[in-house]
């Protein structure tokens, strides 16, 4: 091993997040102790020193350091992870025993949102004729972020069949339920999402994963929920993850997030505060500014807006990772369109998904740009997602374009769907739908009354 790639290796390094908020403790329990993937990345620096040859020595501390950055955040892990695996690669054989390198490298790409090289790696590992069902669920997991939705539904059908012969129950429930979930969830069957979310949960309390791992699985249900409109689910879950990793930032946001949607804008200021003390995600930065907003705490919410333009231009991979969320960010705002309409156009040329035709979409109406904003949000719909802030954009963007029938009968699934699905944009829906129909709408919002 290369003395640079050795010292490289065994760096601490400091995460771009930690410039905007104290994070030394992410990783360490409670007591200041190292966590258990630091002790394990310890482990097998240990053992790649003692053993420079062994490639499996190096890809399973390439894969360690990967699970670093899902439990910190830290990008700089990434690169970490990148390096170890390029030299396991370079030290496997050419046969089925690359396969695991293969996958764990193309699992990087994927958390480096680099999806085409995801996918090559993925179908490298396939190619060697392993079986290696990981690779199969990550090649789905790259079309899905491509936008090939048939392409993914047959890779993770493959791991369904395929497991059946190869592994136990519970490993291919837990590897490819919650994959299968976030389809259906894309095709507007939110009941199947759910169902599959709940066994793949079951499959992972019964498999021992990380923990951070199983708390991810309860956000995404939790997610799952709260689109649905189902705000006590929804806050069970995520305080479910949180029970597993009381460090998963995600879940500390999600349940903010349900606290601001049933008024307790308090309570959710302070989850907030919580979730961006660990890691500072421009999203849920955002979010803490809409709610402070909310309740008329304007300055502190622009404290929270300015934070957000800042964490994004922190480095070169922030500014990657945080396409999508700058350019709706802008959007949302009103402010630097033109730098928001590049960032919404960089993140479509590496990921074709609905989500990305709806912020090009949702960019282009606040850039005025309407009729090309409608045809960019027929394919953020295409596949009748339910998802009220889809809706809600494609709503305001008929509306602009002075299809008033339309514009109403999609700002009323929004909020049929979830009346409170985002802090502001929920009474910017029922406003717009009262003066386009008023009669409807006042019958809607009687019925949707919190009791």
């Amino acid at each position: 091993m290369t003395n640079w790639l050795l010292g490289l290796l065994i760096l601490c390094v400091t995460s771009a997040w930690s410039q905007t908020t104290a994070l030394a403790s992410v990783g360490l329990n409670r007591d200041g102790s190292p966590s258990a993937t630091d002790r394990q990345i310890q482990t097998l620096q240990d053992q790649v020193k003692q053993a420079p040859g062994d490639y499996a020595g190096y890809d399973r501390l390439g894969s360690a350091f990967f699970q670093k950055a899902r439990e910190t955040g830290d990008i700089s892990y990434y690169d970490l992870a990148e390096q170890t695996l390029d030299h396991a690669l370079a030290l496997s054989p050419e046969d089925f025993r690359a396969a695991d390198p293969l996958v764990h490298m193309a699992v990087v790409y994927m958390g480096e949102h680099r999806f085409s090289d995801a996918l090559h790696y993925a179908q490298k590992a396939i190619g060697t004729g392993s079986g290696n069902l990981a690779a199969f669920a990550i090649e789905g997991d790259a079309y899905t972020d491509l936008g090939d939705y048939p392409e993914a539904t047959t890779a993770y059908t493959t791991v369904q069949s395929l497991g059946r012969m190869i592994a136990s129950p519970l490993t291919v429930d837990y590897m490819s339920d919650s994959r299968m979930a976030y389809l259906d969830y894309l095709r507007g069957d939110s009941a199947e999402a759910i169902r599959l979310m709940h066994s793949a949960i079951a499959a992972a309390l019964q498999t021992n994963v990380p923990r951070e791992n199983l708390a991810w699985l309860y956000f995404e249900l939790g997610e799952r929920y709260f689109q649905a409109g189902d705000l006590g689910n929804a806050e069970l879950a995520y305080q479910s993850g949180l029970a597993a990793d009381s460090d998963h930032y995600r879940c500390w946001a999600g349940l903010a997030k349900a606290r601001a949607a049933q008024g307790k804008f308090e309570q959710s200021i302070q989850l907030y505060r919580r979730s961006i003390a660990i890691i500072p995600f421009p999203l849920y930065v955002a979010e803490l500014g809409d709610v402070y907003m909310k309740v008329g705490r304007v300055k502190e919410a622009q404290q929270q807006y300015d934070l957000v333009a800042y964490i994004g231009h922190l480095g070169k991979l922030n500014q990657v990772l945080a396409n999508r969320e700058l350019a709706l960010f802008y959007a949302d705002q009103g402010r630097k369109l033109t730098e928001a309409l590049q960032l919404a156009k960089n993140e479509l040329e590496v990921r074709h998904d609905i989500y990305t035709w709806d912020t090009l979409a949702w960019v282009l109406y606040k850039n005025g740009r309407s009729q090309e904003a409608a045809e960019a949000m027929d394919k953020a719909l295409a596949l009748h997602t339910n998802d009220s802030l889809l809706l809600f954009h494609a709503g305001l963007i008929n509306h602009s374009l002075g299809k008033a029938s339309e514009a109403a009968d999609l700002l009323r699934r929004a909020l049929e769907l979830n009346p409170h699905f985002h802090v502001l944009y929920a009474e910017v829906a029922s406003r717009t739908l009262e003066q386009i129909s008023p009669s409807r709408h006042r019958d809607l919002r009687s019925s949707n009354a919190q009791p």
